[in-house]
């Protein structure tokens, strides 16, 4: 268990540190077409493997929400994002802290009745 638990943990790590070199390279070239691809399927999956819900609901709600008065509006939205990405790892081990059985697994697949 406890290996599963240190490789997820680097996965998480990892995953991360590629998302924000992704996001990155998309803002410094300008790539609104790439940074809302990452914002939206790429940042939520990773959050959401993270436990992180309100990263997840944001990047979510960053392109779904409502159209962006200009490309301005939206890269400093996008720059927000990377700003809790960066953020992130912190928050991340404080989740997994706070929880008894941090594996990766639902309580219902591992076995256990759902309450």
């Amino acid at each position: 268990m406890l290996h599963c638990n240190m490789t997820t943990a680097l996965n998480l790590r990892l995953g991360l540190e590629d998302l924000l070199a992704d996001l990155q390279h998309a803002r410094k070239r300008g790539d609104l077409g790439r940074l809302a691809l990452i914002a939206y399927c790429e940042v939520r999956r990773w959050a959401r493997d993270a436990g992180a819900v309100l990263l997840a609901e944001h990047a979510s709600e960053l392109i779904t929400a409502s159209p962006h008065v200009s490309r301005e509006a939206f890269l400093e939205h996008i720059d927000n994002l990377i700003l809790e990405l960066e953020d992130a790892p912190r928050v991340v081990s404080s989740l997994r802290a706070d929880k008894p059985d941090s594996g990766s697994m639902p309580t219902a697949q591992r076995g256990h009745a759902a309450p």
